[in-house]
């Protein structure tokens, strides 16, 4: 059975798949995936649906027509292109964080090596540097242990990002989660997160971390989230 969408449906799960499918090269250019892990998928404007990663198909393969469409509980949309595929292994995750965060537009997942390592250790990344107050306005959270294929994950990650100001969460033993208004803007806290868990675990290698103290982490925040910038998606 397939599925009929408006005109104007048609043509943003055309754009959502493309900006998806061109968004991973991203993953790959800052290094942050290895193999075929890691995802990013994208809401559909006007829709209750998103678009995201084929499972165990290799970046360089990666296209627009080869997207998985969604609808928000997780299940492929028959009939669209794409769907004899399987969607990622982290679709439930995703299906959860759009369903109860109406605000996100984007959702990715990396295996990024030194978020990865803080999540091994089951420790937030404190806010230590100017950086992680500008675009995470505190540390990066922990979120608890689960298990790959259900919507447990997406259960942490809105658990622990609901009322939080950080667009990452480093899920325990597991690796990081980004969230944003659109897939750009999530891919961006990606790339964002590792710099950050990179930059404070070199510090801490060579000596005490120095806090940086909570009105100043807000002023930053505040400025750069609101003043930084051309536009507000060149803020972002």
């Amino acid at each position: 059975m397939t599925v009929d969408f408006s005109p104007e449906v048609e043509a943003a799960i055309a754009a959502t798949r493309a900006d998806v499918a061109a968004l991973h090269a991203e993953l790959v250019r800052y290094g942050l995936v290895i193999w075929t892990g890691g995802n990013v998928s994208g809401r559909v404007p006007g829709a209750d649906l998103f678009v995201i990663k084929p499972s165990g198909v290799s970046y360089d393969d990666l296209a627009p027509e080869n997207m998985i469409l969604c609808d928000l509980d997780g299940v492929v949309v028959p009939g669209s292109a794409g769907s004899e595929r399987s969607p990622s292994s982290d679709t439930a995750a995703h299906a959860y964080v759009y369903r109860h965060m109406p605000d996100v537009g984007g959702v990715v997942h990396t295996h990024s090596t030194y978020a990865v390592a803080w999540a091994a250790r089951g420790e937030e990344i404190p806010c230590v540097i100017t950086g992680m107050a500008d675009e995470f306005g505190g540390p990066i959270p922990i979120g608890p242990f689960a298990v790959i294929g259900d919507d447990s994950i997406g259960r942490g990650i809105v658990e622990t990002l609901t009322g939080h100001r950080s667009r990452a969460v480093l899920m325990q033993n597991h690796g990081p989660f980004t969230i944003g208004v659109s897939a750009k803007d999530a891919v961006k806290a990606a790339v964002m997160c590792e710099d950050a868990a990179r930059t404070v675990h070199i510090a801490r290698e060579a000596g005490p971390l120095i806090p940086i103290p909570q009105d100043k982490i807000d002023a930053l925040f505040n400025r750069y989230q609101n003043v930084y910038g051309q536009t507000e998606d060149d803020r972002r």
